[in-house]
């Protein structure tokens, strides 16, 4: 139980540094006018976890801390509810309702398109 809890941890951990480099990253891309860094991780996050839950060779422990952890700590599905309301807060409601949308297909785009890579790979 300890082990698991620090595995969970750890992951988080290296999910959090990558969510934040990647933030730093699309800002300094694309600016600040569009939540990009959250879009971008929670795409990758969904691809990822739909990816991660369909490789067979992961041991319980590994596959929690890749998914409860890495992916805990990268995805940021708050982040994307709290910048959408204050968009709805501030009037921007087309940048709100876009936001909305493009996170939501892209999210499911991606966590299908994980499930079927891996079952390509894995034969699932």
């Amino acid at each position: 139980m300890i082990a698991r809890f620090f595995l969970v941890c750890l992951g988080g951990a290296l999910g959090s540094g990558a969510r934040y480099a990647v933030s730093v990253w699309a800002a300094s891309a694309f600016g600040t006018g569009f939540p990009f860094g959250t879009l971008i991780v929670n795409v990758v996050g969904s691809f990822l976890l739909g990816f991660l839950m369909q490789v067979p060779p992961l041991s319980p422990d590994v596959r929690l801390m890749l998914t409860t952890g890495v992916m805990g700590g990268f995805t940021t599905y708050s982040a994307f509810n709290y910048e959408t309301v204050e968009y709805f807060r501030a009037g921007a409601w087309t940048v709100g309702f876009v936001n909305v949308a493009v996170m939501l297909i892209g999210c499911l785009a991606a966590s299908l398109a994980g499930l079927a890579l891996a079952r390509l790979m894995f034969g699932r």
